[in-house]
């Protein structure tokens, strides 16, 4: 990767002399390997870990966390768009600890994926990995291709939601949790 990077650097027309530039093409590949590409490494799985079995009665009821801050890399352009995840997923029979979910954000949002792809792979992992009947991923983020590129929409946010199970469906549980989350819908 670094000496892609040297590559790029020389295409530009810059000199890999520059005292600034010296040292560049080991600090991108750094940052990427360990920063924005590290999900690669890592199993939906893994980062959920150790599973707990549901309290008993807790059938049916949403278990919600929002604002799970996320950073990830567009495939289009390679460039970075951040924001927050809301989860929520109605146990089945097993559940997680709550960090557990920013893990599982990062797992998906540290590869070069889509916002809509993001969501969709949260809220199938979680349904997947703990048997829920019911999963959402919701993101909004700020994407850098659309606020620094073309029309320059500098204060656009791109919204994306993915449903899993029984909030698939629009109705009384998928409402539940957009009232959870303060959103009108």
């Amino acid at each position: 990767m670094a000496n892609a990077v040297r590559d790029f650097l020389r295409a530009a027309g810059l000199p890999l002399t520059d005292e600034n530039l010296v040292n560049t093409p080991d600090r991108v590949t750094q940052a990427w390997m360990s920063e924005f590409l590290d999900g690669y490494q890592r199993t939906p799985e893994e980062v959920l870990g150790k599973t707990y079995p549901a309290p008993p009665h807790s059938a049916g009821e949403l278990v919600v966390v929002t604002d799970l801050r996320f950073h990830s890399m567009c495939p289009h352009h390679l460039l970075p768009f951040e924001g927050r995840a809301h989860v929520a997923y109605v146990p089945g029979k097993r559940v997680v600890g709550f960090g557990r979910m920013a893990a599982l954000v990062d797992c998906f949002a540290h590869r070069l994926i889509l916002q809509e792809e993001l969501a969709r792979q949260v809220a199938s992992s979680l349904a997947r990995v703990l048997g829920s009947p019911a999963t959402a991923c919701i993101i909004e983020a700020k994407q850098s291709c659309l606020r620094l590129r073309g029309d320059q929409q500098r204060d656009a946010i791109t919204h994306s939601e993915a449903y899993e199970g029984r909030l698939r469906k629009d109705g009384a549980l998928r409402r539940e949790l957009w009232a959870r989350l303060g959103m009108p819908r």
